[in-house]
């Protein structure tokens, strides 16, 4: 196995304890940002990645993030966030953390080397070929995410793998092999720092870059949003109104008027003439805005 630079010692490490609050607190933030640089090396992998979850999800399957430790929690804020921000299906997204519910209040170390639970979490998902599973681990060798791994192969499933590691295992299990090349930790082995900025930082363009393949994403707005609050209500409302040019009156009107979809609501005040019409456009489109626009703004033209 390649040495783990996840465990190795910080250059500048030695001493910390001896030196003072605001000299450490700078090499802890210098940290955090030269492990962050580290994503730019993967950008092509995390191409891929993206490509693997947005086929998956265009296609009806179901994205599983499966991982353990401080690695889990990463997956999980990024998992957690999909269906509010860009409207994919709660039930379209799993979330496999080692040791359960019970891991969210206490992160015990134990769980993570279960493989045997992995492979039964995975299990229990039904995960089947048109699925796939997103492992994340900072080692790259967790017995949970690459038993994960293993069985979501065994079923047919796309399997994408995060590590922090060169060499790692879990990339001869994966179609697609993200390598975060974070440097060591100013606190050794401590990968809830460096490497968990990076897979943070990873995951959320991995999760952003599918959302704009599967046309949720237009000119930086998202426009497949879930509003389940009042600042979400009203971020809805002024997307609609920013995008079409309409008051946000009238947005907040056709919203509701399109049941609360933001894409219809802004292809109604574009001046499609109802909403079974404006979804037509949408389906007609792949669920992209744009070139629906672009077609409602060609009837329009070819109507004068």
């Amino acid at each position: 196995m390649a040495p783990r630079r996840t465990e190795a010692v910080h250059k500048d490490a030695g001493g910390i304890d001896a030196q003072a609050p605001d000299s450490v607190l700078r090499l802890l933030a210098d940290a955090q940002i030269e492990a962050a640089r580290a994503v730019h090396s993967a950008i092509p992998a995390i191409a891929q990645a993206a490509e693997k979850v947005a086929a998956c999800l265009a296609g009806g399957g179901r994205l599983v993030y499966a991982a353990a430790g401080s690695s889990g929690l990463m997956a999980l804020a990024d998992a957690l966030e999909l269906p509010g921000t860009f409207g994919i299906p709660r039930e379209r997204v799993f979330i496999l953390l080692a040791g359960g519910r019970e891991a969210l209040v206490n992160l015990a170390g134990g769980p993570e080397d279960d493989a045997g639970q992995a492979a039964s979490d995975v299990a229990a998902t039904g995960l089947e070929a048109g699925d796939c599973l997103v492992a994340n681990s900072a080692s790259g060798s967790t017995p949970y995410a690459m038993s994960a791994l293993e069985e979501a192969r065994r079923r047919g499933a796309a399997t994408i793998a995060f590590a922090n590691n060169s060499g790692a295992p879990m990339f001869d299990l994966a179609d697609v092999s993200v390598l975060l090349a974070t440097p060591p930790e100013v606190v050794a082995g401590s990968t809830r720092m460096g490497a968990g900025t990076a897979q943070k930082i990873a995951l959320n363009m991995m999760s952003t870059l599918a959302a704009i393949h599967l046309g949720h994403v237009h000119d930086g707005y998202m426009v497949n949003l879930h509003a389940d609050n009042i600042k979400l209500h009203e971020r809805a409302a002024r997307i609609v109104s920013a995008i079409s040019g309409c008051d946000t009156a009238t947005a907040e009107a056709l919203l509701e008027k399109s049941g609360g979809s933001v894409k219809l609501a802004i292809l109604l005040a574009s001046g499609a003439s109802s909403p079974e019409a404006a979804n037509q456009l949408l389906e007609g489109a792949d669920q992209r805005l744009r070139p629906a626009l672009s077609k409602l703004e060609g009837s329009r033209g070819s109507h004068q």
